[in-house]
């Protein structure tokens, strides 16, 4: 892994490359970084999912960005579409996060409306730290009450998950650090409510053109968020950019 900006450098320590932790800019919520990978084209996925887009470069951004979150952030449809499953973080990883009193793996906290998740799946049968779903009041008591055995369900919002308030949950449990993982819909709604506070990016050297979807799909807003460039990194050919929130004009 090289780095290409602020300054070259070659052999770059990823884990520092994403360094520091990230600090609320409103109290009472917790900082959102999120993460996605794209082609060269803009497709967020690959027949239906990211994984034909990845490299092993970008598997280790993956891990250290896990590894530096609270809690990871993501969409039911993603969860399904990528078959996730428990957190697999390195040992070494594992120490550097217990020494700094978090747990030994972050737990994922699901948004899902209508809770529609299979509690006997590896996501949750096999959890290292026990997940969160969070979901909305339209969604049937009994279903929450099934999740409830096997994960923490935060309620945010009547009909439709209010990110922002799941946010604010999230904060009130310590979880000031979230990483978010997708998908497009969950990626558009904090999009939408300006609560990203910094974006990695990994441009894939593929072309896939057909209908895939962005890495942000939603309602549009009045205007773009204008965003800097922290550091740009590249392996083999994949570009891994950083970004975070530009300073507003005085």
């Amino acid at each position: 892994m090289r780095r290409l900006f602020p300054s070259p450098a070659d052999d770059v320590d990823v884990a520092a490359a994403y360094a520091p932790r990230l600090t609320p800019r409103t109290a009472g919520l917790a900082s959102v970084r999120v993460n996605m990978i794209q082609s060269v084209d803009g497709a967020g996925t690959l027949e239906g999912r990211t994984g034909g887009l990845a490299g092993p470069a970008d598997k280790a951004v993956f891990r250290t960005l896990r590894a530096a979150a609270d809690v990871v952030l993501v969409g039911a449809g993603t969860v399904r579409a990528e078959r996730y499953g428990p957190v697999r973080l390195s040992e070494e990883q594992r120490s550097v996060r217990v020494a700094s009193g978090l747990s030994a793996v972050p737990p994922i906290a699901v948004v899902s409306v209508s809770c529609a998740l299979d509690v006997e799946s590896p996501f949750f049968s096999k959890a290292e730290v026990r997940p969160v779903v969070v979901t909305a009041e339209t969604a049937a008591p009994a279903v929450r009450a099934r999740l409830a055995e096997v994960a923490d369900v935060v309620v945010a919002g009547e009909s439709w998950v209010d990110l922002r308030a799941a946010l604010g949950a999230l904060a009130e449990r310590g979880w000031t650090n979230v990483l978010a993982e997708g998908g497009p819909t969950v990626v558009g709604e904090l999009v939408a409510g300006d609560l990203i506070d910094e974006l990695c990016v990994t441009l894939s050297p593929r072309l896939v053109g057909g209908e895939a979807p962005r890495i942000a799909h939603g309602q549009p807003r009045e205007g773009p968020i204008p965003l800097r460039l922290l550091v740009l990194l590249e392996d083999d050919g994949f570009l891994f950019a950083r970004y975070g929130r530009a300073a507003h004009p005085s």
